[in-house]
């Protein structure tokens, strides 16, 4: 009885061994993968996906890139964000040095921001596309072919693009200025399509104020780096946000960690940012799989990455290329703060969450026009005002409405505030520009009005 029970488990083992191995090595996933949060879980995704055989390693002009330039466009397509290219790309040709033209890709998405006077400006997010390909090599006298997968290079960074987009297209209300997402083909061509998107595909990059580069973000255990050029406002943001509570916090470097395709919009003086991880021994290998990624800190990159974004995006004022560029620049926000750009944010009764104001002053005060309760109208009304150095509120205006009549209601309470306490720069007080969200609501039952934060 007991031979019999051996040689069944052994039996099982034979069976079931071959297939633990095929999991490992093609990156399929296993019963560990039961234990990731969802946002772990859909990076995986993303990386086990791009950096597959299919791929065939992402080699500029190749069908692999071509698989990769599909998979971004209906990701983001999936994720409610605005895909601009056609579905496998924008395709533009490189001419080689032999004459030869060689076809890659951009890829490119877009959240339209909610400021009236900011969303024609944008932030670009962007991720090199492709990888060293498929080659084949000599090994004991034989042929034989090698794919550089690169997960981390740069899988991850296109896969934390993904998930940003998705955060982004959710928060939306949040981004005062547009967010574009661009997956640059034939990056190791020399930034080719950085270059193309800049000065032949967007015609209005001169309205671009600012790029977020993601290149090899995948092995946090090296470090988390970020790299501006010395650029002085974008130094000024990363430095604010390390002073608030964040999951981690880049390093500050004034070396270049990786030539990647920030360096076309250096070229246009378009104040540019770096993410990365840095070098690692599996660079340009065929090693560069998804056993190498710390996903727990990608996930943790990518909550930092997002919080840069959205203050990138609501900064009251021009992100100058040079330092004297904000003197020559004149801009109707040049005496406002924004509030997430507050050494000491404003603060209404004794708190700087602005659900303390919605809470312990609008909702207590505001009405439901009859009106728009007969015509059953509700929504959310984005308000904007300005917190004077004396703590008065002033310049109250509908920067986003739903109706003439609850946009008017939200304007009236939010301009009868009480005086806050104002904010701090540098331990000075500064006029703070804020934007809150004002939301009526009808309940299903009987149409009646409520207000208030959802839970």
């Amino acid at each position: 009885m007991r031979m019999c029970r051996i040689f069944v488990i052994a039996a099982l083992s034979a069976f079931l061994f071959p297939c633990v191995l095929n999991a490992q090595y093609s990156g399929a996933p296993d019963y560990m993968d039961l234990y990731d949060s969802e946002t772990v879980a859909a990076l995986k995704s993303h990386v086990r996906e791009l950096s597959s055989a299919m791929a065939e390693g992402r080699k500029a002009g190749s069908d692999g890139e071509k698989f990769a330039a599909g998979y971004v466009a209906a990701a983001l397509a999936g994720y409610g964000v605005d895909v601009l290219s056609p579905s496998d790309g924008d395709e533009f040709g490189i001419r080689k040095e032999n004459g030869d033209t060689l076809t890659s890709r951009n890829v490119i998405g877009y959240v339209q921001g909610y400021d009236k006077s900011l969303r024609d400006h944008y932030i670009v997010v962007g991720a090199r596309l492709d990888n060293l390909g498929e080659m084949t090599m000599t090994i004991d006298g034989k042929p034989a072919s090698r794919i550089f997968y690169g997960a981390n290079g740069n899988a991850s960074g296109l896969a934390m693009m993904l998930e940003l987009a998705r955060m982004v297209q959710t928060n939306a209300i949040l981004f005062r200025r547009s967010v574009i997402f661009v997956a640059f083909g034939a990056s190791a061509e020399t930034f080719a399509g950085a270059w193309y998107f800049l000065n032949r595909s967007f015609a209005d990059s001169d309205r671009i104020d600012a790029m977020v580069n993601l290149d090899m973000v995948g092995t946090g255990y090296n470090g988390f780096y970020a790299y501006t050029s010395s650029n002085a406002d974008l130094n000024a943001i990363i430095r604010t946000l390390t002073g608030e509570l964040q999951p981690v916090h880049p390093e500050i470097v004034a070396s270049e960690p990786y030539p990647s395709d920030h360096r076309a919009f250096y070229a246009k003086e378009i104040p540019s940012v770096l993410f990365t991880t840095g070098h690692y021994p599996e660079h340009n290998t065929d090693k560069d799989t998804q056993s190498i990624i710390d996903w727990q800190m990608m996930e943790r990159e990518l909550e930092y990455v997002y919080n840069f974004t959205l203050a990138l995006a609501c900064h009251g004022g021009a992100v100058s290329f040079r330092p004297t560029a904000a003197k020559e620049k004149k801009s109707p926000y040049d005496d406002v703060v924004a509030y997430h750009d507050c050494d000491q944010k404003p603060m209404f009764l004794n708190s700087s969450d602005p659900r303390q104001f919605l809470q312990k002053w609008v909702y207590q005060y505001l009405k439901y026009p009859a009106s728009a309760v007969r015509d059953g109208i509700q929504g959310r009304v984005l308000v904007d005002f300005i917190i004077g150095k004396d703590g008065k509120v002033s310049d109250v205006r509908v920067a986003k409405g739903v109706s003439e009549e609850l946009d008017a209601e939200a304007v009236k309470v939010v301009a009868a505030s009480p005086k806050w306490r104002p904010g701090r720069v540098n331990g000075n007080k500064v006029r703070t520009s804020m934007t809150i969200p004002v939301e009526f609501r009808l309940e299903k039952k009987g149409g009646r009005p409520s207000f208030g934060i959802k839970k």
